[in-house]
C-alpha cells in the first residue's frame, strides 16, 4: 500500500467575538439541532458528507458505539436542510476546561458551491459558544476549536479562517492511503 503526506491544521476561537458569521443564504435553508439521538441518522450524514474526503474512522463503529457516542453530555448535531432535504451537518462535542470541539463538519457534495457552508458553520459556532446553556452543569465556553486537513475540501481553511477561527497547530504525517468509500460501498463519487 502507498502512503500520503497529510497535513493536519488545528484552528481555534477563544472569544465569541471572534466568530466572523458569513452571510444567511435565503429562506430554503433551515439549520436544526437533531436533539433525538439517532445512529442511524448520524452515520448517515457522516458517511454522506465525509465519503468522498476519506472520512474512515467511524465507519466500523457498531450501533451501540454510535448510541454511546450521541448519548453523551454535551455532544450535538446541528443539520442544515434545504427545503426539507439534509445539507450538511455540523457536529460538537463539550471537552474539559470550558473547550467546545467542532469534531465533523461538512455538506453533502450535490450542496457544495451554494454559500451554505459558510452559514451553517456560522451557526454551529454560535451554538458552540452558546452549548453550556443547553446542558446544565457544562461549564461555560471558553473556546472553540476544530482540525482541518488537506484531505479535506479545497475551501475548508477558508471558510474557517473567514469565520474568525485562528491557527494554533500544524502537523505533517504519513497515513496509509485508502480509497474514497463515497457516501456508501461502491458509489460514484
Amino acid at each position: 500500500m502507498s502512503t500520503l503526506t497529510v497535513t493536519t491544521w488545528s484552528l481555534e476561537q477563544t472569544s465569541r467575538a471572534d466568530l466572523r458569521p458569513a452571510a444567511d443564504p435565503g429562506d430554503d435553508i433551515r439549520i436544526v439541532r437533531a436533539e433525538v439521538p439517532s445512529p442511524e441518522f448520524s452515520r448517515f450524514l457522516y458517511a454522506s458528507v465525509g465519503g468522498d474526503v476519506h472520512w474512515t474512522d467511524r465507519l466500523g463503529m457498531t450501533y451501540a458505539e454510535w448510541q454511546k457516542w450521541l448519548d453523551r453530555t454535551g455532544v450535538e448535531t446541528w443539520v442544515a436542510y434545504e427545503k426539507g432535504t439534509p445539507a450538511g451537518y455540523v457536529e460538537l462535542e463539550a471537552q474539559d476546561d470550558g473547550a467546545v470541539e467542532i469534531v465533523y463538519f461538512g455538506l453533502i457534495p450535490a450542496f457544495r458551491g451554494r454559500r451554505i457552508g459558510g452559514h451553517l458553520l456560522s451557526v454551529g459556532v454560535a451554538r458552540a459558544w452558546d452549548l453550556a446553556e443547553r446542558w446544565p452543569g457544562l461549564p461555560r465556553t471558553e473556546r472553540v476549536w476544530l482540525h482541518t486537513c488537506s484531505k479535506d475540501g479545497p475551501h475548508a481553511m477558508d471558510n474557517y479562517l473567514r469565520r474568525g477561527f485562528r491557527l494554533f497547530d500544524t502537523k505533517v504525517e504519513e497515513e496509509m492511503e485508502v480509497s474514497s468509500p463515497g457516501p456508501w460501498p461502491g458509489a460514484a463519487v
